[in-house]
């Protein structure tokens, strides 16, 4: 088995970030740093040691949905004292969020210990949504809405289009639908940015088919029956 996808396979991170801690030396394998890339191992000979435990596999797997408060970070640990998501969630697992949200940003947030699932809703080649709601200052006019649509221009490099549409407004505030598959980082912030549009509040309501529904901030919960059939399907 491929390292990077033993340690996803054992809880430890998703195989991305398995990748990271390879290349950083911070895995060793039979009493060695191994920093290569494509390593194989014998996940039932090899002796894997992260963070000075031994990893071994796992099928006992979580998965929990969080709505995320803005004022928190998606890190386990932060050098600068903010608050993380990690202690709104049980403590008796090692347990990591699938992508991120900014510091100011709310909404929906998957949890889990199954590194294979953060493969799958992360990388770019499944095109899961994700859907966003955001309030800005103001209105907004269909040509700029046409320029969110097609991709906005960022430093001569062209964005992802995405899925928009205009929910409601009272000329004062106006909030609109954003649909997008890639997740760059801050992609959403930075789209309005570059049309001149200030943000008031970004929230996550949507990843794949699974919702945030009437999940009160700071809260969370398990993946219901439908949920987990979702899950199920973008594993296999």
């Amino acid at each position: 088995m491929r390292l990077n996808k033993f340690l996803s396979a054992s809880g430890v991170c998703s195989r991305r970030k398995a990748d990271e801690l390879i290349e950083n030396g911070e895995i060793i394998v039979n009493g060695k740093v191994e920093t290569q890339l494509g390593t194989n191992i014998d996940e039932k000979k090899d002796k894997v040691i992260y963070n000075g435990k031994v990893i071994s596999l796992t099928s006992d797997f979580v998965y929990y949905k969080l709505n995320k408060p803005k004022g928190y970070i998606c890190s386990n640990n932060d050098d600068k004292g903010r608050k993380t998501i990690f202690e709104l969630l049980p403590k008796d697992k090692r347990l990591f969020s699938i992508g991120r949200l900014d510091y100011n940003t709310e909404g929906l947030i998957l949890i889990t210990n199954d590194g294979e699932l953060s493969e799958a809703i992360s990388h770019p080649r499944y095109e899961v949504n994700k859907e966003y709601i955001v309030t800005i200052e103001g209105k907004i006019l269909e040509s700029e809405l046409a320029v969110l649509r097609a991709g906005v221009v960022e430093k001569g490099i062209r964005m992802p289009k995405a899925r928009v549409q205009r929910l409601e407004t009272d000329g004062k505030i106006t909030k609109i639908s954003v649909i997008i598959n890639e997740g760059q980082n801050r992609q959403v912030r930075r789209m309005f940015e570059a049309i001149g549009k200030t943000i008031i509040l970004l929230k996550r309501v949507r990843i794949g088919e699974i919702t945030l529904g009437g999940l009160q901030r700071g809260t969370y919960k398990e993946l219901n029956r439908v949920e987990m059939e979702y899950i199920n399907m973008l594993k296999n």
